[in-house]
């Protein structure tokens, strides 16, 4: 009997998965193991790889295409098998390749079957959880673009819709109710809230542009776009990115703090490292691992900041879980370097570049960007002095390490420039207070300018 190839729950949140490209083609033979195809998540790409032997029979989905988890994507069997009926419907994606005149199961071989719409064709509705949403809010899901497989409406386009509907004032909204208004993307009232003052009063007789549902202003039309003009699309993890930068300023009270630390031992050390014998493996360590390897033995005095908040309750941990942001061409991903407390120097800097790797490869999993409890993230390369990190919720605080300039500082009766680096930590000031969290920043600024000294301890 054939089996089944499943595209896999990736973590609780991920509700379907991009396969970006088939690697073996229908009529392959596979063994147990053997990759089939990789497919991306909202997170990282992982490869599926085939649950038994035999002969790749069907692909019931094409690269390209974004496919439900839990669904079934390929089947493997022995060659010329039958295949089952899904959904009342044979999934073969590729009919040339697979075996000829294959027989439907219950049917006779002399009778007509009927034709049965094709697999692929885009399904339509909108998902159990958008639609309880959009009740909530009262939003008409099916008047939206779906970003779900086949263009289904899904939770998030509800809440972007949701979160681009601009605000009105009471009068405005009855205004609008009666109709032959049009509302503005902004407004001139507090914090662009739209009043009735703004609403565009619309022209009679003339044919206007299609309206969004959400906000009832015209949607661009852009039938003839310039040819230096480039369109992308924003899913996988640039859709992540944007998805989580709104929801951590839009659910968190962020305050930044900004201080530098005397960077002298800093420098001294990553000179020695760099300078030492090739046998000990040290030339490689950065000044990121060595603030990697101070926040990581400061963070244990400080539990607040080492926490993750629910909305109702503050996790504090005792391990340090410390994500890292890296740069990638898909954009920004924040591995995690587990219990980086226990880690020797030369540890947390090999575990820090082999996730960095990963990330910047698409081999790093799900389980690899899941569970920190503190972020830290550094543009010191790009000469940045000082910045504002945006939350990793429901983390409560993260680092922005920056450059390292020099420092004017008061040595008796003379000034002397010394080189700072500078920190800039973000906190959530609902469950963080601004005194803990300058302490935490002058005990790690203390850590960092005797780093030889902690490392030694």
């Amino acid at each position: 009997m054939a089996t089944p190839v499943v595209m896999p729950k990736a973590g609780n949140t991920v509700e379907s998965c991009i396969i970006v490209e088939w690697k073996k083609p229908v009529g392959a033979t596979v063994a147990v193991d053997d990759v089939l195809c990789e497919v991306e998540t909202d997170k990282a790409n992982l490869e599926i790889a085939s649950p038994a032997a035999g002969v790749l029979l069907a692909q019931v989905y094409p690269a390209g295409a974004d496919v439900p988890v839990m669904e079934t994507i390929a089947w493997v069997g022995a060659a010329g098998e039958e295949l089952p009926i899904v959904n009342s419907q044979l999934s073969i994606v590729n009919e040339a390749s697979a075996p000829a005149e294959l027989p439907v199961q219950g049917k006779q071989a002399d009778e007509v079957v009927a034709p049965r719409p094709s697999p692929l064709a885009p399904p339509i509705g909108v998902s159990p959880r958008a639609r309880q949403l959009a009740a909530r809010k009262g939003v008409e899901a099916a008047a939206l673009a779906g970003s779900g497989p086949g263009g289904r409406v899904i939770e998030r386009d509800v809440e972007a819709a949701l979160a681009a509907q601009p605000k009105l004032t009471p009068v405005a909204k009855a205004m609008l109710a009666e109709g032959g208004f049009a509302v503005p993307s902004q407004g001139s009232g507090p914090g662009g809230r739209v009043t009735s003052k703004d609403l565009v009063k619309e022209q009679l007789n003339i044919p206007s542009a299609p309206q969004s549902p959400i906000t009832n202003r015209p949607i661009a039309q852009s039938p003839n776009l310039p040819a230096d003009i480039e369109i992308i699309a924003v899913k996988g993890v640039r859709k992540l990115i944007a998805e989580r930068m709104l929801q951590s300023l839009q659910t968190t009270a962020q305050l930044t703090l900004n201080a530098s630390a005397d960077a002298r031992a800093l420098q001294a050390l990553r000179k020695r490292l760099k300078e030492s014998p090739d046998s000990m493996g040290l030339r490689g360590i950065t000044i990121n691992d060595l603030v990697l390897f101070a926040v990581a033995r400061t963070l244990p005095a400080f539990p607040g900041l080492n926490a993750l908040f629910t909305g109702t309750e503050i996790h504090q941990y005792r391990s340090v879980h410390l994500g890292v942001a890296v740069d990638t061409a898909k954009g920004l991903m924040v591995p995690v370097v587990r219990s980086a407390e226990t880690l020797t120097l030369r540890q947390l800097s090999a575990e820090a570049k082999r996730l960095a790797v990963a990330c910047q490869e698409s081999k790093i999993t799900p389980d690899e960007l899941n569970g920190g409890t503190f972020t830290v993230t550094n543009l010191g390369a790009f000469g940045i002095e000082s910045f504002t990190p945006v939350l990793n919720p429901p983390q409560v605080a993260i680092l922005g390490v920056c450059g390292i300039q020099p420092k004017p500082l008061e040595v008796g009766e003379k000034v002397k420039f010394v080189p700072h680096i500078g920190l800039s930590l973000t906190i959530n000031h609902q469950v963080v207070d601004g005194a803990p969290a300058a302490r935490f920043l002058q005990a790690l600024g203390q850590a960092i300018a005797a780093i030889d000294l902690v490392i030694a301890g």
